[in-house]
């Protein structure tokens, strides 16, 4: 069977090859409403299938956007993959989405993976350890944007929550309910990950504004294996807290399966926020007061910085960061 062209497709529908390229650019306003229906007719007549590799080499460009999430297990992270993928799904682009397991040396072969398909631009999730890597992608002039966590020595644009004012939030609610002796327990922090980070500077500050002595045996933070543990230790002091702040959805389920094995009452044993709202958080008994980020808005507004690079527009290299949102339920 012929191999049926744009060339095809004009002919048929009786217009240019140019409105054609327009019309599959999805660059409507040129054109009447009249002319795009034609032009949708007589490709599916046709059954046109756009040469993807041709329309690459004449644009210069493949269309295609890279990925690397830290940890595709977060519940932030799919829901802004999600946003993401929608984004550009409207712009004709594909994404190719890689999960980093929080390994730099898994980021890193991603990374070079990524570019030597010639992406048009990378949104990353950093681990934080491939700092000649991200100067070198600075220095080329790939676009790339941050996601979620921020290297500031390297003036890349980064979309991240305000993690202090969301560990502020919770720590506020915890006091207003009446509740002083306040955890928070956090996945590890060792390679100083920004969001375990600033959500535990939060939580001091908080405590320090109201008026509440810091305690160290209640700031918690190890792998997810060893969550349990610290938990049960946390339960053997002397006086251990009455409230919890889980930092993230891992730390929500260890603790929530804590207080399932030691048969422990939510909120009347202890009350419990948790960072990220999860899906189960609005059916689970009781429900389960959370901080909420806005994850399609970062999804979306991270897609349109990368795609203003790649448009070679001009993109201010700041951190922005998004607001986090209280959702009251039953937990506290």
């Amino acid at each position: 069977m012929k191999n049926i062209t744009i060339t095809d497709v004009a002919k048929h529908a009786k217009v240019s090859k140019s409105t054609i390229s327009q019309f599959l650019n999805k660059r409507y306003e040129y054109m009447s409403e009249k002319t795009r229906k034609r032009i949708e007719e007589s490709i599916r007549i046709l059954d046109y299938k756009p040469n993807i590799v041709a329309r690459s080499l004449k644009q210069k460009a493949t269309f295609t956007i890279g990925v690397v999430i830290a940890n595709i297990l977060h519940n932030f992270s799919t829901q802004v993959i999600r946003a993401i993928e929608n984004y550009y799904y409207e712009q004709g682009f594909h994404i190719i989405v890689c999960n980093a397991d929080d390994n730099p040396e898994k980021e890193k072969n991603y990374i070079e993976m990524l570019r030597a398909k010639q992406v048009d631009g990378i949104i990353i999730f950093p681990t934080g350890d491939n700092l000649t890597l991200y100067k070198k992608m600075k220095e080329d002039e790939f676009p790339i944007v941050f996601m979620d966590r921020t290297i500031e020595e390297l003036d890349i644009a980064t979309v991240i929550l305000d993690n202090k004012l969301a560990a502020k939030l919770a720590v506020d609610h915890f006091v207003e309910k009446g509740y002083t002796n306040i955890s928070i327990i956090t996945t590890s922090i060792i390679r100083n990950i920004t969001p375990r980070i600033e959500r535990i500077q939060g939580y001091k500050e908080a405590l320090i504004a109201h008026g509440i002595p810091l305690n160290s045996s209640y700031i918690r933070n190890s792998e997810q294996a060893e969550i349990q543990a610290s938990l049960s230790q946390m339960y053997q002091l002397k006086i251990p807290p009455q409230a919890i702040l889980a930092a993230n959805d891992i730390v929500l389920h260890e603790v929530l399966r804590f207080v399932k094995k030691q048969n422990l009452r939510i909120p009347e044993d202890i009350a419990l926020i948790s960072i990220d709202d999860v899906p189960f958080a609005s059916f689970y008994t009781p429900t389960i007061t959370a901080i909420k980020q806005p994850s399609v808005e970062m999804g979306r507004f991270s897609s349109e910085l990368l795609l203003c690079q790649i448009k070679k527009e001009r993109v201010k290299n700041d951190i922005y960061r998004m607001m986090p949102e209280l959702v009251i339920r039953s937990s506290c």
